[in-house]
């Protein structure tokens, strides 16, 4: 079904966001995480075109991370044997290059509708998680507004 996975090319968007909608529908949630996408502009294109206007968007969850440190962390990880395979200096710096050119930009169109919620991923992983639990539980707790009449 997927011949272009094997290849090690981008899957159609339209595979991708019907894989994404089936997984949605069958799960029986009504709340999801998506990790990674859209992470280009006909990524963009395809979910709003496909799911868009049946998707309540809550948030976009931004880990804010500066080349050096993910190139540290990355190679770090290489080293003990549970990275990818492509976890050199120099891919590294291709694949950041991507993220600056087709993901960042995306990043800023759900910012300009304030749907960022930024996280210095710089931090240790427990204060990354502390972060990341506190921005969903923001979203799960309604708030209420007071009219001021006490």
């Amino acid at each position: 079904m997927l011949p272009d996975t094997h290849r090690g090319t981008i899957v159609p968007v339209e595979i991708t966001c019907s894989l994404l909608e089936t997984a949605m529908k069958e799960s029986g949630k009504e709340k999801f995480l998506i990790d990674g996408f859209p992470r280009n502009q006909d990524n963009l294109d395809g979910w709003s075109r496909q799911l868009g206007d049946r998707v309540d968007l809550q948030f976009v969850l931004f880990f804010d991370c500066p080349l050096e440190v993910c190139l540290e962390r990355c190679l770090k990880r290489g080293a003990g044997g549970s990275g990818r395979s492509d976890d050199n200096p120099d891919s590294l710096k291709k694949r950041f290059n991507t993220y600056l050119t087709e993901t960042k930009p995306i990043i800023d169109h759900y910012a300009k509708s304030d749907l960022v919620r930024q996280i210095d991923a710089t931090r240790s992983e427990e204060e990354v998680y502390g972060e990341v639990q506190r921005i969903f539980d923001e979203v799960a707790t309604p708030t209420v507004a007071s009219s001021g009449d006490n």
